[in-house]
């Protein structure tokens, strides 16, 4: 596969950007090798300046959940650019994206629209103090909620591509009220509580986590969280910037029937523009300014071509009743394959999956937390995204990323991807 152009473009980006990109997993440094720069996309399709072209398996890290430039975004974006890029000021696409969200979503009776998922996890926990009057929060070992300091403590994704533990910047006075603990550990929880009596305002979590590949909540552990939480005085806050919208029309909280005081969100509901957002029961989400004395702000919050493109794809997944039902489908026919083939190959492999979300571990037990993913032969994984993108087939450049399924993904896309896996996985045992 012929790359020179992405090689000439990331030498040229070092010059002026810190490691040649602006967010660290697409250096490719936790698989190696030079990244690939994109230069258009359709449907389940990435083409790189190159011109390869690529069945993608990130889909923007999860919003282009009908795939890329779909029609009726594109155009509503299109419509709605020549009105003005940014107003400042409120508009009624912001009214009507929060009713919209309202009606899919159970337990949210206020949301507050940001730019990010980082700005929309890090002013849930300022919320949840403020609404409490406690400092410490839980989360937990390999959850990824956004780059701002206090989340930055024993993080997944980027930080485990990269082997970071500390992150010089985070003072120690802000870390201290991090308290940490492996996913799906009950016990380790209730342990935190007790030792911290008072002092923990909320539990922040993913649901189904995505940051350190595709993890599923073990039976009773969110059950158990949203119990620890209601006798504690804590709140519960779900970071759903992943699943929200992707797992179900009300997301996690939908899906797995239980309720979170907080919820977060991104992706999705921008359809791939800057957004974010965070909301919840009425009683907290009125401590925010200008109700309350929270203070949470945004110059480009509600910009109007995030909202239009957000009310567009949120609309077509609930107006669609078969949607969620045809796109697992996909997903499960996809799991299928992989199961088969890796089956096959001898290899041992753990498949997480849910909803479309999905993730490969070449591992020998069951992976339910971060020490799982990283005792998992991720050095093996490096060796199979590299064979996949030679053949077309670009997955997280990262063993501690979940892979997206779109609705745009054909059964001859999977039927190929199946068989570029098999074809992968032989090559790696040549080598």
């Amino acid at each position: 596969m012929n790359i020179s152009t992405s090689k000439s473009l990331f030498d040229r980006a070092q010059q002026s950007i810190p490691g040649g990109v602006n967010s660290p997993v697409r250096a490719f440094k936790g698989v190696g090798g030079t990244p690939i720069f994109m230069d258009h996309a359709k449907g389940a399709y990435m083409y790189d300046v190159d011109g390869n072209k690529y069945i993608d398996y990130i889909n923007s890290w999860g919003p282009m959940i009908l795939g890329h430039a779909y029609a009726p975004v594109v155009k509503a974006i299109q419509e709605k650019a020549v009105f003005s890029t940014s107003f400042g000021a409120p508009t009624q696409l912001e009214i009507e994206i929060a009713e919209l969200i309202k009606s899919m979503v159970p337990n949210v009776d206020l949301i507050r629209m940001v730019n990010s998922g980082t700005e929309a996890c890090m002013s849930a926990i300022r919320l949840a103090r403020g609404y409490t009057g406690r400092n410490k929060f839980i989360k937990f070992e390999g959850c990824y909620h956004g780059h701002a300091d206090a989340f930055l403590v024993k993080a997944g994704s980027g930080l485990a591509t990269f082997d970071i533990q500390t992150v010089p910047g985070v003072s120690a006075a802000v870390a201290q009220d991090t308290l940490t603990c492996a996913y799906n550990d009950l016990d380790a929880v209730k342990e935190l509580v007790v030792n911290h009596p008072n002092e923990i305002a909320a539990i922040i979590i993913e649901p189904v986590a995505g940051n350190m590949g595709c993890i599923i909540p073990k039976e009773g552990f969110l059950e158990g969280l949203r119990k620890v939480c209601d006798e504690n005085g804590m709140l519960l806050i779900f970071d759903e910037v992943m699943t929200g919208f992707r797992l179900a029309p009300g997301g996690a909280q939908e899906r797995l029937g239980v309720d979170a005081d907080l919820v977060t969100y991104g992706k999705v509901i921008g359809a791939g523009m800057p957004v974010g957002a965070f909301g919840g029961r009425r009683e907290i989400m009125e401590h925010i300014a200008p109700l309350g004395k929270v203070y949470q702000a945004g110059t480009l919050s509600g910009n109007p071509l995030a909202m239009i493109a957000g009310i567009t794809l949120l609309k077509e997944l609930s107006e669609n009743p078969h949607f969620y039902a045809n796109i697992e489908v996909k997903a499960d026919r996809l799991h299928a394959g992989l199961d088969e083939v890796l089956k096959a190959s001898g290899i041992p492999y753990v498949i997480n999956h849910m909803g479309s979300m999905i993730s490969v571990h070449f591992s020998e037990k069951p992976v339910e937390n971060f020490d799982d993913a990283a005792a998992a032969n991720n050095a093996l994984f490096s060796k199979f995204f590299h064979a996949m993108l030679d053949r077309g087939v670009y997955l997280p450049p990262s063993a501690y990323e979940t892979w997206f399924i779109s609705d745009a993904l054909s059964e001859s896309d999977i039927e190929y991807t199946v068989n570029a896996v098999k074809e992968s996985l032989e090559s790696i045992r040549v080598r």
